[in-house]
């Protein structure tokens, strides 16, 4: 096996568009195996079961991959040119998460991790494998090894370059390289990102509870959202930017020149008349190359369907009325409980009259006790 200059690998990465390329050695620290082991144990992690299977393998790189000695550790940046909290406050527009109103980052991140990986094997006969998101990897605990920032108080990564906007990716070799030089805290004393929470999603500083959080709500939860939380979520359909977005690094960071980062203008403040009537077809077409695609139809419309019901907009009635009969149980769920933000109890009551089949419906049921 040959070896390889560590400069010639960062300088090609960048070539083919990463923004930042940092090495670390392939292992966690005890620390950050204890916190994830107790973030689990508490079930902070809500029903996302995933993290529980492949706890051994997410604590340690060596049993995902025995023989791993390097992380090589790299950004995009996918930071907005405006102030992405804008849209909150236009109630009849559903607000999307930034890294969503354009194409997958995972596409995007893979192809070209997939490019650097095969080069470095190219050049070097050294084994390598690629990883973004999906695989059980404690990436921004290795981006924080690496330099590239440091998880700050929201638990996310912040840069001092580029804010908290950064996509992650990681090539795991056999190679061995020099590590850089970890990040270190320059959170200080500052709380923007726990105190702008609208759910209180932050039991302490550098600790979620997943269950309370939108992004987790509106993406990865699978049943119901809990009624006490669907007033906080205001307008927000499909993730939540609050956390980043006020986070004082950001001042540093420039927007995005990534095209297939460049917010779609149709999903940059999408009208919610538009999008609760989508049927299936109608949902897959316009979420082609999406990330919002994964969770489907009917947790999407369930997400506008709460958002609809916190407009306090009654022009809304008759679209969420239509979707009462919809084939989805949790579909028909959240349009009984936006009818009852939007009408008078003796509306509703008239409304479950004359739609008679409701007073069956166990869905129905379970919004109107």
């Amino acid at each position: 096996m040959k070896s390889l200059d560590q400069e010639r690998v960062r300088n090609y990465a960048r070539d083919i568009g990463f923004d930042v390329v940092r090495f670390a050695r392939a292992e966690v620290a005890e620390r950050t195996k204890r916190d994830l082991i107790e973030f689990i144990g508490n079930g902070l992690h809500g029903d996302m079961a995933w993290m529980e299977d492949n706890i051994e393998r997410r604590a340690d790189p060596s049993i995902l991959w025995p023989g791993v000695k390097t992380a090589i550790i790299v950004g995009l940046n996918y930071c907005p040119s405006g102030d992405p909290l804008k849209t909150l406050e236009r109630r009849e527009r559903g607000s999307i998460s930034v890294y969503a109103r354009n194409r997958d980052y995972h596409d995007i991140l893979k192809k070209r991790l997939k490019r650097l990986a095969a080069w470095m094997a190219d050049k070097t006969g050294a084994e390598v494998k690629v990883f973004v998101d999906t695989a059980p990897v404690l990436e921004k605990p290795l981006a924080q090894q690496a330099g590239l920032g440091w998880q700050g108080k929201h638990t996310n990564l912040v840069s001092r370059t580029f804010g908290s906007w950064l996509f992650l990716g990681e090539v795991f070799t056999t190679l061995e390289f020099d590590p850089d030089e970890p990040e270190t805290d320059h959170c200080g004393g500052c709380r923007s990102c726990l105190d702008v929470c609208p759910t209180n999603a932050f039991v302490a500083p550098y600790k979620l509870d997943a269950r309370r959080c939108i992004s987790y709500l509106t993406i990865e939860h699978k049943g119901p959202i809990p009624r006490d939380l669907r007033p906080l979520m205001g307008n927000r359909i499909y993730g939540c930017d609050d956390c980043l977005a006020v986070c004082p690094w950001n001042k540093f960071a420039s927007a995005t020149r990534e095209d297939g980062f460049l917010p779609r203008t149709d999903l940059s403040m999408p009208l919610l008349k538009d999008l609760v009537s989508l049927e299936d077809k109608e949902f897959r077409v316009l979420f082609s190359g999406s990330p919002i695609k994964r969770i489907g139809r009917g947790r999407f419309v369930s997400n506008v369907l709460i958002a609809i019901g916190n407009s306090g907009d009654q022009s809304f009635i008759p679209s969420v009325e239509s979707l009462l009969r919809d084939d989805l149980p949790l579909v028909r769920g959240a349009a009984v409980w936006a009818l009852r933000q939007l009408m008078s109890i003796e509306q509703i009551k008239t409304l479950m009259a004359a739609y008679l089949p409701l007073e069956t419906d166990p869905e129905v049921q379970k919004e109107w006790v």
